[in-house]
Formats: C-alpha cells, sequence, structure tokens
C-alpha cells in the first residue's frame, strides 16, 4: 500500500470521522480535568481541514505532484487558524512538523517513523511536555518508541502506523491513573488521577485513523465513469 497524498488525504477525512463520532468523549473528559472544549474544537476544527480539502479538489489539476507533506500542511494552517484553546497551537505544530519531512509523492517506512518524530517534537516544543506528565505527548512517545521498533524489524509501513497506533491507544489508557503535573489539569494535583487525558485519547484517534486509511486503499473507480 502506497502512503502517497491520497493516503494523506484519506487519513484527515477518517480522523474528521472518528473526532466527530468521539467529539462528546473528549469533551467530556476535558470537561473532567481542563477547560471541557476539546471534542468541540477539534470537531470545528477538521471539519473546517475537511471543506478545505473539497474546495482544493475542486480545482483543476489539483492533483498533480501533490505531496504527502501539501496535504499535512494544509491541515496545520487550518487547524491554527480555526481551533482555540491549547488544541489548535498543538495539533498545528505537530502537522506543520510532519509536514516538513514528508515533501514527497510517496513515503516508506522510514518516512513514516521520521513524520511521527515530527510531530511529537512539534508537541514537545509547542507544550513544553514530557513523558509521564498526563499529557498528549504521551501517547505520541510511546506512538514513536512503537512505529521505530516495528521498522527496526522489517514491518512493512502498515505494520509501522498498526505499532504506532496500538501503542497510543494503550498511552492514551494509561494516563488514568497519573497525575497531571502539565496544563490545566495540573490544578487539579492528585485529583486528576483516575481521569484519562483527553489530549491523549484525540492522539490515539488520529494514528488510528492513519493506520485504517493506509488499510482501506483509494476508492475503487465509479464504473459509470470509467472508461
Amino acid at each position: 500500500m502506497a502512503l502517497d497524498a491520497d493516503w494523506a488525504e484519506r487519513w484527515v477525512r477518517r480522523t474528521a470521522d472518528a473526532i466527530a463520532d468521539a467529539k462528546d468523549e473528549l469533551t467530556e473528559l476535558d470537561r473532567q480535568i481542563g477547560d471541557g472544549d476539546h471534542g468541540e474544537n477539534l470537531h470545528r476544527g477538521f471539519q473546517a481541514v475537511v471543506a478545505r480539502l473539497d474546495d482544493a479538489a475542486a480545482e483543476p489539476g489539483a492533483a498533480d505532484e501533490r505531496t504527502v507533506g501539501d496535504v499535512l500542511k494544509l491541515v496545520a494552517t487550518t487547524l491554527m487558524s480555526t481551533v482555540g484553546g491549547a488544541s489548535g497551537p498543538l495539533y498545528g505544530t505537530a502537522y506543520l512538523r510532519a509536514a516538513k519531512v514528508s515533501g514527497r509523492t510517496e513515503i516508506d517506512q522510514p518516512a513514516v517513523v521520521a513524520v511521527l518524530e515530527a510531530a511529537l517534537e512539534g508537541v514537545s516544543s509547542r507544550g513544553k511536555a514530557t513523558v509521564g506528565e498526563k499529557t498528549m505527548v504521551d501517547a505520541w512517545q510511546a506512538a514513536v518508541d512503537a512505529a521505530e521498533a516495528a521498522a527496526r524489524d522489517g514491518g512493512s509501513e502498515v505494520d509501522v502506523l498498526r505499532a504506532a497506533a496500538e501503542a497510543a491507544d494503550k498511552a492514551a489508557t494509561g494516563t488514568i491513573p497519573l497525575i497531571a503535573t502539565k496544563g490545566r489539569a495540573s490544578y487539579l494535583g492528585e485529583r486528576s488521577a483516575g481521569h484519562e487525558d483527553p489530549g491523549a485519547r484525540s492522539t490515539a484517534l488520529v494514528l488510528g485513523a492513519a493506520m485504517a486509511a493506509a488499510l482501506s486503499g483509494p476508492a475503487p473507480a465509479d464504473p459509470r465513469t470509467a472508461a
């Protein structure tokens, strides 16, 4: 399965669907230890991203020589301009850093790892957070570690994405017993334990969508329009 710009677009659209489905769950998680707007903010942002993808697809020759980085940069700029709170700048920076290392028409296993590493660096630097502070960094770091291991073992692009997605999902659940020491949740101190970090959960959704997009492949041609 080629991980090209079409894959990147499927990834983004699947992320928008996953966020829409989990919007209320994410908002409730954030209500427990944060501002209570994580789900709504991300939903609004990714709906705006999908609208921009639709507009771009309608332009003549839009798909010609499009790179993975082109798609990820569109996501970054849209999230930064439409999502408030902390999640817009964090995810925007993650996608922007990822776009800078994926400016090619197709990426392989090492490049997938590089994309995840760049996203992690973006989130870490923007949020000034490290592992164990009960933030989305916990999920991103676990994803990078698992992706690197899968690539070293000779796994395919899908294997690398699957390892990353599964590790992020496990790490998100693993934030439940942690005491937050970063962000608004840190104001709760020990009372933050027992709640899952909403950013880590949304990270798991984003990476799960990347794997699902790789597994699904391009949509079959419409027989009514095929030559």
